[in-house]
């Protein structure tokens, strides 16, 4: 069985699982790594290739992944299973489910997004599936920037993962709001 790899509780697994080896997972050297200490920590095996597609390193991506390798991240990260780690997630007041998919949005589509102290960037979808930075107010974030990211939502940080800075092929990550997370997520008209 599979899931759909680009919802929101197994965007903050990726998170958590970051978290827990300790470095931001961005090169062929760190999911090779990271395959390792989990096969040395669980004594299961998850293939770096497969952890390459979900999270959007390898050019072939992943639409959903197995519940079995769901398993063994949510494990890794101290939960029993996937099932318990997603449940302790709905549970937790911290998780509502309110905020913006990018699979919801089209070519073109802006939205409006702030945190604090201060800062509001208006981003939009491009063909290619990564989001651009239009206008951008007491934040570091340049008209230009680009970046990936999955999931928008109220109140929690915003990870933008293969970032690039204007005319950049370098990429990053970045993360916006990481104390207090978004305080304005909306839709913007033309």
């Amino acid at each position: 069985m599979s899931i759909r790899a680009n919802i929101p509780e197994i965007i903050v697994l990726k998170h958590r699982v970051e978290e827990v080896f300790g470095d931001s997972l961005q090169t062929h050297n760190a999911f090779i790594s990271l395959a390792d200490r989990i096969e040395r920590a669980l004594r299961e095996h998850v293939s770096e290739s497969t952890l390459e597609r979900l999270w959007g390193y390898s050019t072939r991506g992943a639409d959903a992944i197995s519940v079995r390798t769901l398993d063994v991240l949510a494990r890794y990260c101290g939960a029993a299973n996937w099932k318990a780690f997603a449940d302790d997630l709905s549970d937790s007041e911290e998780f509502p489910r309110e905020g913006i998919s990018a699979d919801s949005l089209q070519p073109g589509d802006r939205l409006r997004l702030g945190w604090l102290p201060n800062r509001l960037v208006t981003i939009q979808l491009c063909k290619d599936g990564r989001f651009a930075v239009v206008t951008s107010l007491n934040s570091s974030l340049r008209h230009g920037d680009s970046f990936t990211c999955q999931w928008f939502q109220l109140g929690r940080p915003l990870y933008l993962d293969h970032f690039r800075r204007n005319g950049s092929i370098e990429e990053a990550r970045y993360v916006a709001g990481e104390t207090s997370g978004l305080t304005t997520l909306e839709w913007v008209e033309d």
